[in-house]
């Protein structure tokens, strides 16, 4: 066994077309080191309908020149067996390491293979990238980034004509197509591609603020408000100023140490607004300059978090409350969410006389929602990602988000209110639907599958002393590695993560408000419930 490990990374070597990462392959064969080969060896990295993503290593679990050398290859080939032959592709990048290195490689590759490729002229957001495949034309874009993730981590996210991301089966054809493909090194490469200019970043901008429309809120108002902002080391800083002095509104206070690009990511445990710590410099900004919002992106800026009142908000109260003001501005059209995000905004909607769905996890099922006769308006899911102008971007986009919710928060304090007195109110109206999250790291990933199969054979009959009905939702269609366990003011939905080595569960109880006096009761009450859930759902998961 061990042997063949090291005939195999050796010829990996001998097929890797770039010269650190062969060295890196070779110096742990050298030294024997077949723990870590073992590692990089284990397998390939999955194209997924996110496309690839994985550490910064050489070998074939790892994002490197060679892996990407033959996604590429891969995307190529499906695209021209697909009828898309010589068809226009758009590649964007991140600022993580060797983000701007892939980007170049897959427009060579791509190029060499007959398509007309077009560069994006530096780190720019995802929503700028997913923009652009439609608005140029495009037959499909990439962008290189790994989002949200760790620093060492990168990826390789494929976009098709329509602007959205893949869904099956494209990604298991692929799959299959990159596995097919030969020894990297021997894949032909050309430099008959080109380097766009500002003008799509131009162009997208303009897109966004005719999409939101902020000339509906008074230019007083808008001038009148001020925003603490964070980029947290990514790419969405200038863009967003951008967008934000387009709609009338004052440039937004940025935290000064991650406002320009680093891929060191310094002064975050994970760039990912969503985890602990993450947003304390926001907030510590908001409060010196009195910011009456502040927003956080995450690196790539598809995803955006919201503070008030000293407090993070969460994605279903941001995803109630975008809805909230979609709706009282006479927006109407579909309304969808994710299957592990909050009831609240199919509440609204349905107040609101508009039709909301629930479909599978992911923004690639959510642009899908709607039909002809009421198309997509908005989507959003749990975990920070909304979509408030789908017609300008199939996917989530933090910079639009941004300037709805600084739209919505320069109109409500023109009224002497702020964005947790609109959440008071809803809760007044509708209910207090509380939300949360269990959510496990793992290191070895057999522990997710044994806690799935563990819900799924001996599911809880009760949670919060109220019956529960079990739904195991990979017998459904579209098949999702999902189970649904729903009752009386209780619903909780268990799944692994699709993007980390986590399990997650994602936990809802409504607690009724009868008036002011009884929020705070309720809000008591609500966080009481969300840890009974948690302590009942870390039993039946054995965790």
């Amino acid at each position: 066994m061990t042997h063949d490990l090291l005939d195999t990374a050796r010829a990996w070597a001998e097929a890797d077309p770039h010269e650190g990462d062969r060295a890196e392959v070779l110096a742990l064969v050298e030294a024997g080191n077949t723990e870590e080969l073992g590692r990089r060896f284990s397998g390939p990295l999955t194209f997924g309908t996110a496309g690839l993503r994985g550490p910064l290593r050489a070998g074939p679990a790892g994002m490197n020149a060679a892996v990407v050398t033959r996604a590429a290859a891969g995307l190529g080939a499906w695209l021209a067996a697909s009828g898309h032959a010589g068809g226009g592709v758009v590649i964007g990048f991140d600022a993580r390491r060797r983000s701007d290195e892939f980007a170049r490689i897959s427009a060579e590759v791509l190029a060499a293979a007959g398509f007309a490729v077009q560069v994006l002229p530096r780190p720019l957001p995802t929503p700028v990238l997913a923009f652009a495949v439609r608005h140029l034309g495009c037959v499909a874009g990439v962008m290189v980034t790994a989002s949200h993730n760790p620093p060492d981590d990168n990826g390789y996210k494929v976009y098709l004509g329509d602007g959205a991301q893949l869904v099956p089966p494209a990604d298991r054809e692929i799959e299959a197509a990159i596995g097919a493909v030969g020894p990297a090194r021997e894949v032909p490469v050309s430099d008959e591609w080109v380097t766009l200019g500002d003008d799509v970043e131009t162009d997208y901008v303009d897109a966004v603020v005719r999409a939101v429309d902020p000339s509906r809120v008074p230019a007083d108002a808008r001038s009148a408000l001020t925003v603490a902002y964070t980029a947290m080391h990514g790419v969405g800083a200038g863009t967003t100023r951008a967008v934000f002095a387009a709609a009338g509104l004052r440039e937004p206070v940025s935290v000064p140490e991650q406002d320009a690009p680093d891929p060191r990511f310094p002064t975050v445990s994970f760039p990912n607004p969503e985890e602990p710590g993450a947003v304390d410099l926001l907030l510590a900004l908001a409060d010196r300059v009195g910011a009456d919002v502040a927003i956080a992106e995450d690196p790539d800026a598809d995803r955006c978090s919201v503070v008030a009142g000293g407090r993070q908000l969460t994605g279903d109260e941001v995803g109630a409350l975008l809805a909230d003001w979609l709706v009282r501005r006479g927006v109407r059209g579909t309304y969808a969410s994710s299957l592990v995000s909050g009831s609240l905004m199919h509440v609204v909607a349905e107040a609101g006389g508009v039709p909301s769905e629930e479909t599978p996890t992911g923004f690639k099922w959510i642009m899908r929602a709607g039909s002809d006769a009421a198309p997509l308006v908005y989507g959003y899911e749990e975990a920070l990602g909304y979509s408030v102008a789908p017609t300008v971007v199939k996917d989530k986009d933090g910079i639009s988000a941004a300037l709805a919710v600084a739209l919505l928060a320069a109109e409500l304090k023109a009224e002497g209110r702020t964005v947790l007195d609109r959440l008071d109110e809803l809760a007044e109206e509708h209910g207090l639907f509380v939300t949360g999250q269990l959510s496990v790291r793992v290191d070895d990933l057999t522990l997710i599958s044994d806690a799935m199969a563990r819900v799924r054979a001996t599911p809880p009959a009760t949670l919060l002393g109220r019956p529960v009905e079990f739904a195991d939702l990979a017998l459904g269609t579209p098949s999702v590695d999902a189970v649904r366990l729903l009752g009386d003011g209780v619903r909780v939905i268990v799944r692994p993560s699709g993007t980390e080595p986590k399990l997650k569960a994602y936990l809802e109880t409504v607690v009724p408000v009868h008036d002011d006096a009884g929020m705070i009761a309720a809000r008591g009450r609500g966080a009481d419930e969300l840890d009974q859930l948690r302590a009942e759902m870390s039993v039946a998961l054995g965790l």
